[in-house]
């Protein structure tokens, strides 16, 4: 099979990139981000990648020819609830949200549209917030966006905890060109439980016109069992932190409710080293008052990883072997791994900066699951002839 072309944008680290694999090749690769385009280099040199504001992109800005994909995990900040779901913005109107972002983005794809480059699939990421945000309007604008480019669009849900001990649900925007072939494509007649959940199927019913006529259920097969335990994942030496001292740990015992302390006793009485991590909460109290709360989890799973924006974002993991009890925060090579990134992976020197980059990244294994699953069946078919222009 000839290699893959590929456009990366937003592209932080170089995730996607990591993902999609050595059957791929970058034709180019951008980001606003000075601390992030050096860490791109740094992985994977520093030809491909031009730091710069998309909005700023042209089409002279990228290689002749089309690509076979293009990838956007374009900012998210706006269709979460850390960013109070303010939405896309207006088409017109980016400027007041990150998220709006997308809009710039998607004017170049249409200018290469307009010159016959447009790419043959397009795959956008984002969270779960995306499928609710503005009680679904940003989820038919992206999904209206694409079909009226004359792509043919799917939806599907993806919680990297099937991949990777972590719990990072995201939605996964798949488009590919109306002339393509989608025999090989794993398309079902309906929604699966698997990868279409409620909020999902709801934010479909909301589509209208073409979103909706051009919408494919995407259906590959179910992912088989992870392989690691978040335990597996932690540093024996780590590097970039520190254990705190046994005051520290007592005070963040001290936070914890009777249900969360009660949880670190049965872990403490079972008998073998386990994990956790530990977040810290504003929660009401007795009397009508919040204050600030440590919860535990002893799952096997961490939470989602997020930008370090403030200290409770940072995760803290416990480690209990008998009655002896650890913490410290995650190192940056942990959250790396929770990425699944390999070792060899150049991280940030500083602290925040790598915690930056991985939580603002996309899983690399669910990467490589859609690559394998949806995008090489049909994109390894002979390219089609007609070129598309944007409607």
């Amino acid at each position: 099979m000839r290699a893959l072309t590929f456009l990366e944008f937003f592209a932080g680290g170089g995730m996607a990139r990591a993902g999609l694999g050595d059957g791929w090749r970058c034709l180019f690769a951008n980001d606003f981000d000075a601390m992030k385009v050096e860490t791109y280099k740094a992985n994977w040199g520093g030809g491909d990648i031009r730091c710069a504001d998309v909005a700023t992109l042209t089409p002279a800005d990228l290689p002749a020819g089309a690509a076979d994909l293009a990838w956007a995990s374009f900012p998210c900040q706006d269709l979460s609830l850390a960013g109070g779901y303010r939405g896309l913005g207006a088409e017109r109107d980016n400027a007041r949200t990150r998220s709006g972002t997308f809009w710039p983005f998607w004017r170049l794809m249409l200018s290469l549209s307009r010159g016959g480059r447009a790419p043959r699939a397009v795959v956008l990421e984002n969270v779960y917030g995306s499928l609710t945000s503005r009680a679904g309007q940003d989820f038919a604008a992206l999904t209206s966006a694409l079909s009226g480019a004359g792509y043919r669009v799917g939806a599907l849900v993806i919680n990297a905890a099937r991949f990777v001990p972590q719990s990072r649900p995201r939605v996964f925007f798949i488009a590919v060109r109306a002339s393509e072939d989608l025999r090989a494509a794993p398309i079902a007649d309906q929604p699966s439980e698997l990868w279409h959940p409620p909020a999902l199927r709801q934010a479909y019913a909301g589509l209208k016109g073409a979103a909706k006529r051009q919408w494919l259920w995407w259906n590959p097969p179910e992912p088989g069992p992870r392989a690691n335990a978040f335990a597996d994942l932690i540093e024996a030496r780590p590097s970039g932190v520190k254990w705190h001292t046994p005051e520290v740990t007592q005070y963040l015992l001290s936070l914890m409710s009777d249900l969360n302390r009660a949880k670190v006793t049965a872990a403490s009485q079972s008998r073998r080293r386990i994990v956790g991590t530990v977040y810290r909460r504003t929660r009401p109290d007795a009397n009508g008052g919040k204050r600030q709360r440590a919860e535990v989890r002893f799952d096997d799973i961490s939470g989602c990883l997020r930008t370090p924006a403030g200290g409770s974002s940072r995760q803290t993991i416990l480690a209990v072997e008998g009655q002896k009890l650890r913490s410290r925060l995650l190192s940056p090579r942990e959250a790396a791994r929770l990425m699944g990134l390999p070792d060899s992976y150049l991280l940030p020197e500083r602290y925040n900066d790598a915690y930056h980059l991985c939580g603002d990244g996309v899983c690399v294994p669910v990467v490589r699951f859609l690559a394998a699953n949806v995008l090489e069946p049909i994109l390894a078919s002979v390219k089609a002839e007609k070129p598309m222009a944007a409607e």
